[in-house]
């Protein structure tokens, strides 16, 4: 009997620990920028883009397994919280979050600074964005991660000044752009650099 009491008294308490302080517990990490909370909730983090893993008959992009690693060992069976923007949600329904753990580590800014993810522009979520250009130009000075051992296309690649996306030149998206809020990089690096970031169909190899 009293190992049960105690059980149930152990059960509470984890409950009540989960929303303590406003923080709460995460059970899954999915990849290097989304985590499944205690309550079921997808968190997606605000601000950042790392690259996808193996999924639909797709294989992972490089450095997408070890963002998931990444993630999974900043965060997975802690206690984190998190801070909304102005959007709330995504499209899927994920919360749109800058997640926080307990001893005050900025988990979106992390892994930006280790070099697994990339900045993505995303209004009106931008509180940190100036933040996190700064931390990305560290990581590619240092050479981390995604800017580790860096090969660079030939070409030019035409920025939107407004969604600070980068489309190569073939892009059909790219050439949809207004002359007038076109940017031209010489090098990906550069438009990294600035803080744009590749559109969906131009993101294969970067």
């Amino acid at each position: 009997m009293k190992s049960i009491f105690l059980l149930f008294f152990s059960i509470l308490f984890f409950q009540s620990q989960l929303h303590a302080e406003g923080f709460q517990f995460v059970r899954g990490v999915n990849d290097g920028d989304t985590i499944i909370l205690q309550n079921n909730l997808t968190v997606r983090y605000i601000g950042i883009n790392a690259p996808e893993i193996a999924h639909e008959n797709k294989p992972a992009e490089p450095f997408g397994e070890e963002a998931k690693a990444f993630n999974r060992k900043l965060v997975m069976s802690k206690f984190i919280r998190i801070e909304q923007d102005i959007e709330t949600t995504d499209q899927y329904n994920r919360q749109l979050a800058y997640v926080f753990l307990k001893d005050g580590l900025f988990a979106n800014r992390e892994i930006i600074r280790n070099g697994l993810a990339y900045v993505t522009y995303k209004p009106p979520n931008i509180k940190y964005d100036g933040l996190f250009l700064k931390t990305q130009q560290e990581a590619m000075t240092a050479g981390k991660g995604l800017w580790s051992g860096w090969k660079e296309s030939s070409g030019i690649f035409i920025g939107n000044t407004n969604s600070r996306r980068f489309h190569a030149t073939g892009c059909a998206s790219g050439q949809k752009i207004s002359r007038k809020n076109q940017i031209r990089f010489s090098r990906k690096w550069d438009a990294f650099w600035e803080g744009y970031s590749p559109c969906k169909k131009c993101i294969a190899g970067y």
